[in-house]
């Protein structure tokens, strides 16, 4: 079978196409016919061993994916040959076969295309973690969204929406506003994509003041990290939550003293820990997703769809920030 491999610490540019061996799945494990992969951040990570997990090499990046059970292995119970499943697993997922633990796969409902499914668990499961467990959200709140068109930034919106919050959308342009106000977001706030002075972070602040109204953000979704948390931090709301999220931006050196004068908690979210320390939790999370897309709340957006051969360039697109909503690998 094929597979996109890192045989060495670097970018996209590194990775290889690869004739490897069929895996053999184990106890408690099955052998999934990967239909289509979903790219995230942690993918252009991993592959720099800049992510908190380093598998040894080589080793397929790819921590989301949808596919069909081609083997079960010993002990498996509650599948069959031939279901349609996803699974969150880490790495190894940019491979036209990989091995799961039945722990980590959930069933696809009927009538949802593998891509939409390998495209639910790392982006809505983060938000969901982060919006209910660790932001507390409830009707009525108002939520900034930074990073709001990309995948994570876009499942901010709906699901924030869902749950009753007022939601502001910060972003690198006009054409990702209109993606965010599409996926539902009240209002839009453009920040600039270069490096921001003093007084252009004073002016970026004042712009999220504006927008988040006179009591602030009761939540700030940080996806984005680097030069823009600190003029998120400005609009929070007494006692409001700051979810860190992400640093693409790089990470960001934060002034305590706002959190003292707004009374407010900054959290981070750190779902794929969440995902093994509460695994009942995450998997009643999962069922509470497929609840919302059945109802219409939820849809993720698939903006490319790359061969297995060009799975780098669809890192590449991530990692250079160019990508709106969701880019998935296909196997056909």
């Amino acid at each position: 079978m094929k597979a996109i491999r890192s045989h060495a610490t670097g970018g996209p540019e590194t990775l290889t196409l690869d004739e490897v061996e069929v895996p053999t799945p184990g106890k408690g494990e099955v052998l999934v016919a990967v239909k289509a992969c979903a790219i995230n951040y942690p993918d252009t990570l991993i592959i720099r061993d800049l992510y908190q997990f380093k598998p040894p090499r080589p080793f397929s990046p790819g921590g989301e994916i949808a596919g069909v059970i081609e083997a079960l292995g010993e002990g498996v119970e509650g599948y069959r040959i031939g279901d349609a499943v996803l699974a969150g697993i880490g790495n190894g997922g940019l491979a036209e076969k990989v091995v799961v633990p039945v722990g980590r796969m959930f069933p696809i409902p009927d009538g949802v295309p593998f891509e939409k499914a390998a495209s639910l668990l790392m982006t809505y499961g983060t938000t969901i973690h982060g919006l209910k467990d660790r932001g507390h959200i409830k009707p009525g709140d108002t939520v900034l969204v930074l990073g709001a068109a990309g995948g994570v930034g876009l499942s901010a919106i709906e699901l924030a929406k869902a749950f009753g919050a007022r939601v502001i959308a910060a972003v690198s342009s006009q054409a990702k506003g209109e993606i965010a106000r599409k996926a539902g977001a009240d209002d839009v706030v453009i920040y600039p994509r270069e490096a921001m002075d003093k007084d252009a972070s004073k002016a970026l602040a004042d712009a999220f003041k504006k927008a988040c109204g006179p009591e602030g953000a009761n939540i700030v979704y940080d996806i984005v990290g680097g030069q823009y948390s600190e003029p998120a931090l400005r609009a929070i709301a007494w006692e409001g939550r700051f979810l860190v999220v992400g640093f693409p931006a790089g990470i960001a050196r934060m002034p305590l003293n706002l959190t003292l004068l707004k009374s407010c908690d900054i959290c981070g979210v750190f779902w794929g820990a969440f995902t093994m320390r509460e695994p009942e939790a995450f998997r009643a999370q999962v069922r509470e997703l497929f609840d919302l897309m059945k109802a219409g709340k939820i849809d993720p957006l698939i903006s490319e769809t790359f061969p297995l051969e060009r799975a780098g360039d669809a890192i590449a697109k991530l990692e250079n920030r160019e990508a709106v909503g969701k880019l998935v690998v296909t196997m056909e």
